[in-house]
């Protein structure tokens, strides 16, 4: 299991790698004036749908029902099952592209209300969002496609999916010269990798012979248990996202650049979020789900307790550079073109607050697979509900002395809510079997992670006077000094508190 998420992480990390790429290259191009404002609320709108439709809800009812269905009854139903569904599929999401195509202005009024007093503004983002909107219906594909190869113990092709999106928006914003604005070419590389991502994982599910066909859809016993597990997932994911859309809205009131440092330190805050905790989550739903339909409650347990184990293990360094040197990170990658040093510091304390709910970001996937992976999807949504309401509350409170901060600050206590009660509702259900190993390993991982705080702490003004001189590349220098020096700290610490034993059976696990 442990290899399959380095897969998945891997693979994550490159379009994280990709990623931080394009947006060196959005950030010298748009910079955080009105038009990557416009840009960023295009490229929102059809991923907050698509996390809604797609990812959200639709990964956590249909992975664990075909995994269920492939277990008890074979590939052939599991087979018709799936292209049932990509009937249903197709049709919801070509109604709402038209609706939405329709409606653009309005939608734009809805999302980012600040946006109608400046008429240059609005008009842009409407342009754009008509051009990314379609992205989401290629990421529905994608999803469908993804979510049957997940259950077949397939990850690699659906985690490299979304490089496409990095490569092609950096194609697209090389030629920017040649469209009305470089937001214009950023979205066309929008919609064109949608396409690339398709044909990858749509690809690869039909080399395995699982690519499902256009079928009737007709509403057998499967398909109505499917709905009955969607609805109460797709509710929790429009909780979660209502949330994302409030940062959209408030901040269209704030001063011009709030919408791009919420972008940029939401780019740092989802690599650890990408590469570990969806990575993790991804291969723990099939996981639990296959072994809950075999009757094996106890290896359940046992695969969620070390996967949230490995979670804390990569996490926690993350988590320490986003409280030390968060300007410093912003500096390093994204301080040249039009992006100035008063963005990267706004940008910087923005990436603080989100750190402070790092570690519910990254955990809550493996946390509600226990209910997923059982078909309940109904807990996590009550959840979900309750942690998207207090969210919502704290935006409105600390958006006036905060501004962006207060909204990033404001997702962070929203999450340490949802997880925290998820643990709650787990334990109630006798669903939450931690384990007395899980318990030490927290506790030394973060006396592991405070040490790397100190050295990051304690070497920051040295290393910055160090490399001073330096003309260019001086933050990218100390930041990878830093970073190393504070790396190899954490790692040795680690290795001397689980000890040697452990670390030969980790390199075993990653082996098979």
């Amino acid at each position: 299991m442990i290899k399959r998420i380095l897969t998945v992480g891997g693979y994550t990390l490159l379009s994280r790698v990709t990623g931080f790429f394009r947006d060196i290259m959005l950030a010298a191009v748009l910079g955080a004036g009105p038009e990557a404002d416009a840009f960023f609320v295009a490229l929102r709108l059809p991923n907050h749908f698509r996390a809604i439709f797609a990812e959200g809800a639709f990964n956590a009812a249909f992975v664990p029902a075909y995994a269920r269905i492939r277990e008890q009854s074979g590939p052939e139903r599991a087979a018709l099952f799936s292209s049932r569904i990509f009937a249903l599929l197709l049709a919801s999401q070509i109604v709402l592209l038209a609706l939405a195509l329709i409606f653009t202005p309005t939608v734009i009024d809805v999302l980012a209300p600040g946006f109608r007093a400046h008429p240059t503004r609005f008009s842009l983002a409407v342009d754009l969002t008509r051009i990314t909107f379609p992205y989401l219906l290629l990421m529905t594909l994608v999803t469908l496609y993804g979510g049957i190869l997940n259950a077949l113990q397939r990850f690699a092709a659906a985690a490299a999916a979304s490089i496409f999106l990095n490569l092609a928006m950096m194609a697209t914003l090389a030629v920017a010269w040649a469209f009305p604005t470089p937001g214009h070419a950023a979205a066309l590389g929008v919609l064109v990798s949608g396409v690339l991502q398709a044909l990858l994982v749509g690809g690869d599910a039909w080399r395995v012979r699982a690519l499902p066909k256009l079928s009737w859809p007709e509403l057998d016993g499967d398909v109505r248990k499917f709905f009955r597990a969607l609805g109460p997932a797709t509710v929790g994911s429009m909780g979660v996202q209502l949330a994302l859309f409030a940062d959209t809205i408030i901040a269209s009131f704030l001063p011009t650049g709030a919408i791009s440092a919420l972008y940029y330190a939401d780019r740092i805050n989802q690599l650890p979020i990408g590469v570990i905790g969806i990575a993790a989550g991804t291969v723990i739903l099939p996981e639990m789900s296959r072994r809950l339909a075999s009757g094996d409650r106890a290896g359940a347990a046992q695969a969620q307790n070390r996967t949230i184990e490995f979670t804390l293990l990569l996490a926690i360094p993350c988590l320490a550079a986003f409280f030390v040197i968060p300007d410093l990170i912003m500096r390093a990658l994204f301080m040249r073109g039009a992006f100035t040093a008063a963005d990267a510091a706004a940008a910087g304390r923005t990436l603080t607050a989100y750190g402070f709910g790092l570690l519910p970001f990254v955990l809550i996937r493996s946390a509600v697979a226990t209910f997923f992976a059982r078909g309940d999807t109904m807990t996590p949504v009550k959840a979900a509900l309750i942690a998207a309401a207090v969210n919502i509350v704290f935006k409105i409170l600390l958006m006036g002395p905060l501004a962006q901060v207060g909204l990033a600050l404001a997702t962070s206590i929203g999450a340490w809510i949802n997880l925290g009660l998820v643990v709650f509702f787990a334990w109630r259900a006798g669903h939450a079997q931690i384990d007395e190993h899980l318990r030490l390993s927290a506790i030394k991982l973060a006396a592991a992670g405070l040490a790397m705080a100190v050295v990051l702490w304690l070497g920051y003004a040295p290393a910055t006077r160090s490399f001073s001189t330096l003309a260019h590349g001086r933050d990218v220098v100390t930041l990878i000094v830093l970073a190393s020096a504070g790396g190899a700290v954490y790692c040795a610490i680690v290795i001397a508190l689980f000890g040697r034993a452990w670390l030969a059976r980790f390199r075993a696990a990653a082996r098979t």
